[in-house]
């Protein structure tokens, strides 16, 4: 039962790494000071971040991905 689940796990890692592109990155204090996605977006603070981003505490992101 803990090999199934750890080779799941191991399978859905690895198909995201795979497919992997770029992610949008928000910091949270810009999202609630420019209103959200849109407005943050509109004033320059989303970024585009690379397989070697470390994420921070409060990111918000959404990563683009390649099936």
């Amino acid at each position: 039962m803990f090999k199934l689940r750890v080779t799941k796990y191991y399978s859905f890692y690895n198909d995201f790494e795979k497919g992997f592109i770029k992610a949008e990155v928000i910091g949270y204090h810009d999202y609630l000071e420019y209103n959200g996605e849109a407005g943050a977006k509109q004033a320059g603070k989303l970024r585009l971040e690379g397989k070697d981003y470390i994420v921070s505490n409060g990111d918000i992101c959404h990563f683009r991905f390649n099936v």
